[in-house]
């Protein structure tokens, strides 16, 4: 299956959903029980997220008594829409959260023993996230890994026994990848397939649509037009060996351009790289028009440098992304440039 999920109501939906399952290792109250209904009745959504979630626990072998007791319910979630009784669906559940060892703070959790042997995951796993414009969400994917995704971004999500694979259809990405030998968690992008074990690293589809990498930890493979096969629904990633060009913590390479040269990037410029993950932009000494060049990715307002001039100014210090108002303030006092709004929605700017 293939879902696009709106990251903040999603993420709410999971911590509700653990919540309940922690909730029904006990004896529920009469009220407790109306709410759960009501709860479950609420959006379909919430009953499927409950059922992955108890499915998951299932696959840890973790729910071994239910599967003697309930072997029909371990079955996959095409054959749920069989199932039909509720009062069984409750034991599963139940049984599923008395299970539990510790509290499930997001759908995909998982053990420390699975990070390093490989989780049992569905035979697929498929979703689609993506952020709005002036967006940047996190998600944790199904091996633990830690997806962070900036403004405008849309990701697609493939894991299966084989492969963990992240296809960057726009936009930009950061992941710290959970350790899994046995399986490298790949990400395609733009004909180019990036390759890791266990590390962190920043994907991103520049405007150009050249492909700029930085890794920030451990080590990662790098192929270009080419490593996987298959067309653009189903794209099986090849294990990239010692052949392939390697970039390591604190290197950068810009994929699509003639050169791909691997360059060191020093610990600061990283975190200036990196700032969009808290929100901030930041500045030392970009000239005004490229600036805005990246500002406008955080904002619908369209902005108009009048001034030929004035687009070679040099500017420098942290913004708030999105903040357009402040940005303008900002502009005004400490580089003497005005703004002016016009009905069209754009903002120009020019010499004070």
């Amino acid at each position: 299956m293939s879902n696009v999920y709106a990251l903040q109501s999603q993420e709410k939906r999971f911590d509700e959903a653990s919540v309940w399952i922690a909730r029904l290792d006990k004896e529920l109250s009469g009220d407790d029980e109306l709410a759960f209904q009501k709860w479950m009745a609420a959006d379909p959504d919430n009953k499927k997220v409950l059922l992955k979630m108890a499915e998951l626990w299932d696959k840890m072998d973790n729910l071994t008594r239910l599967s003697d007791l309930y072997p029909h319910e371990a079955a996959s979630e095409e054959s749920q829409a069989h199932r039909g009784n509720t009062k069984r669906f409750g034991a599963y559940i139940a049984l599923a959260a008395s299970l539990m060892f510790v509290a499930v703070t997001t759908f995909w959790s998982v053990s420390e023993t699975e990070k390093t042997t490989g989780p049992a995951v569905a035979s697929m796993v498929e979703h689609v996230y993506e952020t709005a414009i002036g967006e940047h969400s996190k998600v944790t994917l199904p091996d633990g890994s830690e997806l962070v995704l900036n403004t405008d971004s849309l990701v697609r999500v493939n894991y299966t026994d084989q492969y963990r694979l992240l296809i960057l259809e726009r936009g930009e990405l950061h992941v710290q990848v959970a350790h899994n030998k046995a399986r490298p968690l790949s990400v395609y992008a733009a004909g180019n397939l990036v390759q890791a074990v266990g590390t962190a690293f920043n994907v991103e589809i520049n405007s150009e649509q050249k492909i700029e990498l930085l890794v920030t930890e451990g080590k990662v493979l790098v192929a270009v037009h080419q490593g996987a096969s298959g067309d653009g629904d189903r794209i099986v990633p090849s294990v990239l060996n010692d052949a392939a060009v390697a970039v390591s913590a604190g290197e950068q390479i810009l994929l699509g351009a003639s050169e791909g040269e691997v360059v060191k990037i020093n610990p600061e410029e990283i975190k200036v790289k990196l700032s969009w993950r808290e929100g901030d932009l930041i500045f030392r000494g970009e000239s005004l028009e490229d600036a805005m060049v990246e500002i406008n990715r955080y904002t619908p307002v369209e902005f108009v440098i009048v001034d030929e001039d004035l687009k070679r100014v040099r500017i420098a210090g942290l913004f708030r992304a999105g903040d357009v108002n402040g940005l303008l303030a900002a502009l005004r006092k400490n580089f003497n440039i005005a703004h002016e709004r016009t009905k069209d929605g754009k903002v120009l700017l020019s010499p004070n």
